[in-house]
């Protein structure tokens, strides 16, 4: 059963930093994109963030030098470091697992996380 589980959310003050990590269960980890979406209330859930199998990265442009992606493929885990965050970075942070097979895309999500940052 494959299972995306995340954590690290909570309350911060604008300026501040979070980590969030995404521990992946049931899926061959290492051949997985993995990327982070946010979804804020009353708003389309969105791209924040992805890492592909070979390590290349893909950042929103509202997050750019403000959050970094990483992953541990030993632990299978993925990591987002966010800094410097600010009040419209407000959401619940979804981890995403994507590989596209021969016959099929393999789409996986976590149950999500709560960012909430304050002015």
């Amino acid at each position: 059963q494959e299972q995306l589980v995340e954590s690290g959310g909570g309350l911060v003050q604008a300026g501040g930093s979070l980590r969030l990590s995404c521990a992946a269960s049931g899926l061959t980890f290492a051949i997985y994109t993995m990327g982070w979406f946010r979804q804020a209330p009353g708003k389309e859930r969105e791209f924040v963030a992805a890492m592909s199998s070979g390590s290349t990265t893909n950042y929103a442009e509202s997050v750019k030098g403000r959050f970094t992606i990483s992953r541990d493929n030993a632990k299978n885990t993925v990591y987002l470091q966010m800094n410097s965050l600010k009040p419209e970075d407000t959401a619940v942070y979804y981890c995403n697992a994507q590989y596209s097979g021969s016959w099929r895309e393999y789409s996986y999500w976590g149950q999500g996380t709560q960012v909430t940052v304050s002015s």
